[in-house]
């Protein structure tokens, strides 16, 4: 009998090719489970540790890519206990050669020792990833932050389990994702550790660190605390007062909170520019608790993304308006049941203001310059408020407890909305979908509920 043919070992591709982001996320493994043992000293915004990440290799493999900034350094790299033939850093990626091939199908435990001053990355949206605050620091991931902070296969599509251990000074708090299991502290440091389950992307992993108090935020089902500023617990108080009854809202309009840590409102010394959504945690600034109660629909905006974008993700970036098309058509929402303008007047208001605006962006394919544009946003909650209008409540409620417990903490696209939203319709939808999804131009305020 001869031989079987061997399977030629070919190098993981650098990216796996999302065209708004070519340059991020790897191929030729996927990852299961990340473990971060961190080391961070505030004064001097060092960042030290070794990352674990646990995989499956999908093809026969000779190399392996990670993402990882340059502003961090590799000492050393182990896959399965041993050292590789050889690893390299340079534009963005870490390069790794195996002493031998891996075969598909293998396990691989890859290690990673690194070190640096981590900075966030320029990016045509703004600053993202790892940022000093005056006394602290944040991680902004949105959408390919996380590698300025931690070598990782960086795309939407590659869910995985974390646990994140911090170690640093111990007159500040640190805060990650999912639920605290762990808090030692040995003279003047203090390590956390978190363990987070559920399966999340690179860029909804996040670092929090900063001199905060905590406290319980009553009258929910769900779990929610606040970590934030001491000086700033009576404007939290205001501010964030209808937190817990904006959360009953959306468990019954949008289905059960996926997170079983709860829910985390987190607000830094610092002012910032906009909120940042996380995995369990939702981060605002201190312009953002002001005691005026200004920032309520962020605070909606924010909560709904843990259906919207952190639970359900996008398959690819292309597809944003099923994260914040969503999550503003969740502000409306409360705004209706709060007793302020409703839907239908707030998608008056916001059509008016797009037929003013530039009609050149698809709502289904935006660009990956604009995607961040508030056209995606108040055009996506456009697009549900009159799909709202012509399936009727029950059924388009029922539609979106659907999408959320179908698609829960995994991933899906627009055509798997559009398809799943045809089964909810006594009419075909395909004109609709092609007026507001697939053409530059605004449809006509008839068009509304």
């Amino acid at each position: 009998m001869s031989k079987p043919a061997k399977i030629p070992a070919t190098p993981a591709p650098a990216a796996v090719g999302d065209p708004y982001l070519p340059d991020s996320g790897n191929g030729g493994y996927r990852v299961s489970r990340y473990e971060l043992d961190l080391e961070y000293r505030v004064s001097s915004n060092r960042l030290a540790g070794t990352a674990t990440i646990t995989a499956v290799a999908l093809a026969a493999l000779r190399e392996i890519t990670l993402d990882l900034a340059d502003t961090l350094s590799v000492a050393k790299v182990w896959i399965n206990g041993r050292p590789p033939a050889r690893f390299a850093t340079s534009a963005a990626k870490l390069r790794i050669t195996l002493a031998a091939t891996v075969p598909a199908g293998a396990a691989l435990v890859i290690s990673v020792r690194y070190s640096g001053s981590p900075r966030p990355s320029e990016t045509v949206w703004g600053e993202v990833g790892f940022e000093e605050l005056s006394d602290g620091a944040l991680v902004s991931g949105q959408p390919n932050g996380a590698p300025t902070w931690f070598p990782c296969d960086d795309h939407p599509c590659a869910k995985a389990s974390y646990r994140i251990q911090i170690s640093t000074e111990s007159s500040y708090y640190a805060l990650a994702n999912g639920e605290l299991i762990s808090r030692r502290v040995r003279a003047t440091r203090t390590t956390w550790t978190y363990d987070q389950p559920e399966p999340t992307p690179t860029y909804l992993i996040t670092l929090q660190i900063g001199r905060y108090v905590t406290r319980r935020v009553p009258g929910s089902a769900v779990a929610i605390r606040a970590v934030l500023p001491a000086r700033l617990q009576t404007e939290f108080e205001r501010d964030f007062a209808r937190q817990s009854q904006m959360m009953q809202l959306f468990v019954q309009l949008f289905g059960p909170y996926p997170l079983a840590a709860g829910y985390t409102v987190l607000v830094t010394d610092d002012d910032l520019e906009i909120p940042l959504e996380a995995q369990g945690i939702s981060i605002f600034g201190a312009n953002h608790c002001n005691g005026r109660g200004s920032s309520t629909r962020l605070i909606a905006h924010e909560l709904a993304h843990q259906w919207f974008g952190n639970s359900v993700t996008v398959r690819r970036w292309s597809d944003i308006w099923l994260h914040e098309g969503f999550a503003c058509y969740a502000e409306w929402l409360w705004s209706e049941h709060s007793g302020g303008p409703s839907a239908d007047q707030l998608a008056r208001r916001y059509h008016r203001q797009l037929t003013g605006l530039p009609q050149d962006l698809l709502l289904a394919d935006p660009g990956p310059v604009e995607m961040f544009d508030d056209r995606v946003y108040k055009r996506g909650a456009l697009t549900l408020h009159v799909l709202r209008g012509r399936l009727g409540d029950d059924a388009f409620f029922a539609l979106l407890r659907d999408w959320t417990s179908r698609y829960r903490h995994s991933n899906a696209g627009t055509e798997d909305f559009t398809a799943l939203a045809a089964g909810y319709s006594a009419q075909p939808l395909q004109s609709f979908w092609q007026a507001w999804l697939y053409s530059t131009a605004v449809p006509g305020l008839s068009a509304l509920r």
